[in-house]
């Protein structure tokens, strides 16, 4: 399964997505990759300290690093480079667009859902950064998406402190603890969030059911058994 999560634009949760789409997929799959494709190395940045349960890769590094895996990972370039959006289009079954509950947020998602469009490849909006005071500004946004014809993904990541602590110690949001070493209250709705949102993008995913084994040129695959009896 390769998903990618894209966007136009920094600030919008998009390397916190990827590392916790991977987390999560990591406790499932036996191997996860999240490939870096972002010029800031955001992704590569996070997992520095060694401490995820996932191989972080840069794309220089991608075609050796996801040989055996089970669910790549790709943290998108922030841009809008038709060149760009094509290429990561391109190695992905599914893309991911995290949209904040603010007014140019939903601008630039309704700009690359344009984009998007012209690709045979599902892609979904999904909420971050939702902050539980402000209900009705993330429900406008919703809205507006799914008026535009884009799904909207159910679960929405809210806005809590406990994603940058985690950020800050190379961990994901469930081993968020404060200065004094506590865990944080809060850590495992921002965990649960995004669990949720594992299970909707498995449903985006087009099912391959006409793959056709191929076998390099050249080598004789009849049966041992039958050569013998040649």
């Amino acid at each position: 399964m390769f998903v990618t999560v894209f966007g136009q634009k920094g600030g919008v949760a998009k390397t916190c997505t990827s590392v916790h789409l991977a987390s999560i997929w990591s406790n499932q799959y036996q191997s996860v990759v999240l490939v870096d494709a972002d010029r800031n190395r955001s992704a590569s940045a996070y997992g520095a300290r060694g401490l995820l349960n996932f191989e972080v890769a840069p794309i220089e590094a991608a075609a050796k690093a996801t040989r055996y895996s089970d669910v790549v990972v790709t943290d998108g370039q922030a841009s809008s480079s038709q060149e760009e959006i094509k290429n990561l289009v391109d190695g992905a079954d599914v893309i991911i667009l995290p949209t904040a509950a603010q007014t140019r947020s939903l601008e630039l998602t309704l700009e690359m859902a344009e984009h998007l469009k012209q690709f045979n490849v599902p892609f979904a909006a999904l909420l971050v950064k939702v902050d539980s005071r402000k209900a009705k500004a993330a429900r406008e946004i919703r809205q507006a998406l799914e008026a535009a014809g884009i799904e909207v993904l159910r679960a929405q990541i809210p806005l809590l402190a406990a994603f940058e602590k985690a950020e800050n110690a190379g961990v994901t949001v469930d081993q968020a603890v404060s200065a004094a070493g506590k865990s944080d209250p809060r850590r495992m709705i921002g965990w649960h969030a995004y669990t949720k949102a594992c299970e909707e993008i498995v449903e985006l995913v087009p099912q391959r059911t006409n793959v056709i084994p191929m076998h390099p040129i050249g080598w004789d695959t009849t049966p041992l058994e039958d050569r013998r009896a040649a």
